[in-house]
């Protein structure tokens, strides 16, 4: 790998309007008490984290279709101008259609699959892990849209070593450490 060579996981989130439900702290004796609206919606959160620096993309569509990733393949394009960019993903529909594989090849992108069923080797997806749990869990935002920036924000505002730590990548079992 160039020591130019931007490497980048990529993963998708499902933001719902319905809040996810965790433990929650409450009076001995009396039960935590989570409003929801009866209604549902959801967007979807294509993004990536730069392994080396922690830098974060973020992007909202509606839906989880070829469309939205393409969108992201072009913003990671024009933020890593000039250079090599290896992208680990996984082998999600959006991902593999004939016309985002041709994006990436002509993007110059090099995508590089991650073995299925296996969501702890993406660094992306610890980082919404811990998004669920500081912002999405126990709280019904007024539409999903508020949901969906706060959501963004939250992934956006993270210092780069917080971001990194959250994703793991700072751990000394992080599978790709030797490329750090």
């Amino acid at each position: 790998m160039p020591p130019s060579c931007v490497l980048l996981f990529e993963d998708e989130t499902l933001i719902r309007l319905f809040p996810n439900i965790r433990r929650a702290w409450s009076f001995k004796g009396e039960q935590a008490q989570v409003g929801i609206t009866g209604r549902n919606d959801q967007r979807v959160l294509f993004g990536t984290i730069n392994l080396r620096t922690g830098h974060r993309i973020v992007i909202m569509e509606r839906y989880m279709r070829q469309e939205g990733f393409q969108c992201l393949l072009k913003q990671v394009r024009r933020l890593y101008k000039g250079r090599p960019v290896w992208m680990l993903l996984d082998n999600a529909t959006p991902h593999k259609t004939s016309e985002s594989l041709a994006l990436a090849r002509l993007l110059n992108i090099t995508l590089i699959w991650l073995p299925k069923q296996c969501p702890e080797l993406n660094a992306m997806d610890q980082l919404w892990r811990s998004l669920k749990a500081d912002i999405s869990s126990n709280y019904q935002y007024k539409d999903v849209e508020q949901h969906a920036k706060a959501a963004i924000n939250y992934i956006l505002k993270l210092s780069n070593k917080t971001a990194m730590l959250k994703a793991g990548l700072l751990s000394k079992y992080f599978w790709l450490k030797a490329f750090l």
